[in-house]
């Protein structure tokens, strides 16, 4: 590669970094923003914490599904047209959301977001694959991870202010901004190298990985061995189901869990969730960086070492009784600082682990067991707080913490890539 032709690669390559982290974001401020807005539905429609929680549950097995669907399918089509038609679809869905007042419309419309979410994450995991070779995505893709916790923090925070506007306004601005940022999609996004007229990355035996084969008996026999029949992406899988029961019980839950079982303002729950957010923003980047430096690529091995720790702040959480503000500010973001590294570090190990010419299909994969999860933070968890209240149901958390810890444990011996040197 020339010296001309490599600054163009790197420009294209921080400018596709840079443009999903932003288009990603937006997914997340057309989904997040309903946990502002719960403590008002409650109010003003008498709607249940069980009935809100079958919204949770239903919402994230959807995308789960729709996740795995279009990582299949995002192997095969446009990162650019796939990412924008989906956040344009979400922005529409929660407008509709925000005009509905009949549980039954509530739980159609915020169904319909839930598959059309699954569009956000699969075209960025191909477009990633294809612009970083396999020796920088660790602490790349972390970088660019920070997009989950950016989106969410920030949505929260804009919601803890506007909801006294009412609620309805946590969708109808979150909106309008997620559809300027489609418009921004389209205008920076471009595909893969070749695209652009650059040199595609080349790692070991993956000079066959080209746009042309993905039909052919040769590439699904290949997504077959490398994504469905390997073991070590079924043990993430399994592991990313307890890392989402932790991270959306505190996402999903957190502004009421924190005002009516610690006793905290609305708007600081708020402020609070997104301290959570912005210590995931680095525990990602140090988890990523850690891979890369110290363990040779081997995202398992720093998964197991952040959920022991999560599991730990997680329970000390739970211990505190009536804590002052800034000791619980200081637990939680602990938790955040841990959980966010095998949030992030699980789709990095998976899309290595199947080379880029399956990364969304792995990463749809994993992600599917990870959404499944919300079968117990959405309704499981919303039921046992009804019924036995926050204490007892935070057992829970730390018990799917431990869990996780022994699931990452299995993984322990995984080569960092599938690509044959």
């Amino acid at each position: 590669m020339s010296p001309e032709t490599a600054k163009r690669f790197k420009y294209w390559q921080a400018r596709t970094i840079i443009a999903s982290m932003i288009g990603y974001a937006m997914f997340y401020f057309v989904r997040k923003n309903l946990s502002m807005a719960m403590p008002g539905i409650q109010a003003d429609l008498g709607i249940t914490k069980a009935d809100l929680g079958i919204f949770l549950t239903l919402h994230g097995l959807i995308y789960g599904l729709s996740r795995f669907a279009n990582g299949i399918l995002g192997d095969r089509f446009n990162g650019r047209y796939f990412m924008v038609t989906g956040l344009v679809l979400c922005s529409l869905c929660n407008i509709m959301f925000g005009f509905s007042s009949a549980v039954v419309m509530f739980g159609v419309v915020w169904m319909l977001n839930g598959w059309f979410q699954g569009m956000g994450f699969p075209p960025c995991a191909r477009l990633l694959t294809h612009w970083i070779p396999p020796h920088q995505l660790a602490t790349k893709m972390s970088i660019w991870n920070t997009s989950h916790s950016i989106g969410a923090g920030l949505v929260v925070v804009i919601c803890g202010y506007i909801v006294s506007l009412g609620w309805r306004w946590c969708f109808f601005i979150p909106s309008a901004i997620a559809l300027l940022g489609a418009v921004f999609l389209w205008f920076s996004l471009r595909d893969t190298p070749r695209s652009v007229g650059l040199p595609e990355i080349v790692v070991g035996n993956d000079e066959k990985a080209n746009d042309q084969d993905r039909k052919s008996p040769e590439y699904k026999a290949f997504v077959r061995k490398m994504v469905f029949k390997n073991p070590y992406i079924w043990i993430l899988g399994l592991a990313n189901f307890f890392v989402y029961v932790v991270r959306f019980a505190v996402l999903d839950w957190g502004p009421t869990l924190l005002s009516e079982w610690k006793g905290v303002a609305l708007h600081h729950a708020g402020w609070m969730v997104f301290a959570f957010e912005i210590a995931g923003i680095t525990g990602m980047l140090l988890a990523g960086w850690a891979t890369d430096r110290y363990f040779g690529g081997r995202g398992p091995r720093v998964c197991l070492i952040c959920m022991v720790l999560a599991s730990l702040f997680v329970s000390i959480f739970w211990m505190l009784n009536h804590p002052p503000m800034w000791l619980a500010t200081a637990v939680l973001m602990g938790a955040g600082f841990c959980i966010y590294g095998p949030q992030a570090l699980i789709g990095i190990a998976a899309a290595n682990m199947a080379t880029k010419r399956a990364a969304a299909t792995a990463a749809g994969f994993t992600g599917l067991f990870g959404y499944a999860s919300t079968a117990i933070s959405g309704f499981g968890f919303g039921y046992l707080v009804q019924t036995y209240g926050w204490d007892n149901s935070f057992i829970l958390l730390i018990g799917a913490g431990v869990i996780g810890s022994l699931i990452f444990a299995l993984a322990w011996k995984a080569k960092a890539t599938g690509y044959e040197e």
